[in-house]
């Protein structure tokens, strides 16, 4: 049995509409450009299974690539730990800010680029990252501190 059309063309729309700005996002996210690519295509298989009970595919999909990009972070974290040693630098030039987002600690570098790069309010954020209002403007304000006290220093 074939979706409805209406469905169809729903989901082909937000595809289109939404790939490229949540691809950016997970990139922004993860450092990682294949693994923001996977993770958006996870997230509308996502959005896919529960097309008809979403009242907001666009908010889920951005919420699913949030905790996926989060859930790849606890991944690579426990590899890491895992992992004898790291691989030697391989002296590419750096992008200091970028350099500077990824010394956040996740939470607050979810908040700082769903903030500035998303342009979303702090209760979507909150929404978004399972948390309190309170804690997203926190998260936000320390890692603001923090990319200003590097840039300073």
């Amino acid at each position: 049995m074939s979706p409805p059309a209406a469905w169809h063309d729903d989901l082909l729309a937000l595809y289109r509409e939404r790939y490229e700005p949540m691809v950016r996002l997970a990139y922004l996210l993860t450092a990682n450009r294949s693994v923001a690519e996977e993770i958006v295509q996870d997230a509308f298989v996502s959005v896919h299974r529960r097309w008809d009970h979403a009242t907001s595919p666009g908010g889920y999909l951005r919420t699913t690539v949030v905790n996926n990009a989060r859930s790849w972070h606890r991944r690579r974290a426990l590899e890491e730990r895992r992992r004898p040693a790291r691989p030697v630098d391989a002296g590419l030039p750096a992008d200091e800010m970028w350099d500077m987002l990824q010394r956040l600690p996740d939470r607050q570098r979810a908040a700082v680029v769903l903030r500035f790069y998303e342009d979303l309010p702090d209760a979507d954020i909150a929404r978004i990252l399972g948390c309190r209002l309170p804690t997203v403007r926190t998260a936000v304000h320390r890692g603001l501190s923090a990319l200003r006290k590097e840039m300073q220093g």
